[in-house]
């Protein structure tokens, strides 16, 4: 390659690399590591995590591309919603709710959310059916699933997730679309590789038990910035990235 030309995704030299530079750059990414993996590039969505992001940065993202994004904050997806409702309504983007939900905060994900990816108890999942029953409406939902069993991440543990999905997937209102995992935060590739397959041999059982509701339980929302390309090897249909698209986050200064 000449040195006076840019790899896809890249910035010309000198130059900070773009919103839309970083997007192509992770989608190419994903698209390298799918076909490494006998899948069709097209089969594995980029979910773009807008974590502290302002709603111009998100703005941005979707002008570069992305179609799915995902706010792990109530109250920044609520913060953020006035300024993204137009792209909502138009169908431009779908907004997933991919962090902690606890029950009471419902209704305020529900007037943005298109979609919940953090079902983890029985409990959330009837409030989220609930309200979707009053208003005559059918939310796509997932159940986390904590395959690492560290204590600082959230969701049903492995032995309880195929016996939740199916309740969950019974209640009206709610369209069980898949699963959920945050990858172990280890250096070990293969430990981490091993919680993913370990999803997708959930997901299977599930499918293959013919419970109600459980047929279109096809998606495995794993695989962040740092392994991503692992959870695609395992079979992801969704890789949730942040950090990669948008640089590292700033750091606040603690308040006195």
């Amino acid at each position: 390659m000449s040195p006076h030309h840019s790899a896809p995704g890249s910035s010309p030299l000198g130059t900070t690399p773009t919103i839309a530079d970083r997007y192509a750059a992770v989608r190419a990414r994903i698209d390298a590591a799918a076909l490494a993996a006998g899948h069709a590039p097209d089969e594995v969505q980029l979910l773009v995590a807008t974590k502290t992001q302002d709603a111009a940065a998100v703005r941005a993202v979707v002008a570069a591309g992305a179609t799915l994004i995902g706010e792990n904050r109530v109250q920044e997806l609520v913060a953020k919603a006035p300024d993204l409702a137009d792209l909502v309504a138009d169908g431009s983007v779908r907004v997933h709710m991919i962090g902690h939900l606890q029950r009471n905060k419902v209704n305020q994900v529900l007037a943005t959310a298109t979609g919940v990816e953090s079902v983890d108890s029985l409990a959330l999942a009837e409030a989220l059916a609930s309200r979707c029953a009053r208003e005559g409406r059918t939310l796509d939902v997932m159940v986390q699933v904590n395959v690492s069993g560290e204590e600082s991440k959230a969701g049903v543990g492995p032995d309880g997730a195929a016996h939740l999905s199916r309740q969950v997937a019974a209640l009206e209102g709610l369209r069980l679309t898949g699963f959920m995992t945050i990858g172990a935060n280890s250096p070990d590739t293969a430990l981490v590789r091993a919680g993913f397959e370990r999803l997708r041999r959930i997901r299977d059982e599930v499918l293959a038990s013919g419970a109600p509701g459980t047929g279109e339980a096809h998606e495995l929302s794993m695989g962040m910035s740092g392994d991503l390309e692992a959870a695609i090897a395992e079979g992801a249909t969704i890789v949730r990235v942040g950090t990669a698209v948008f640089g590292a986050r700033a750091v606040t200064a603690p308040v006195d």
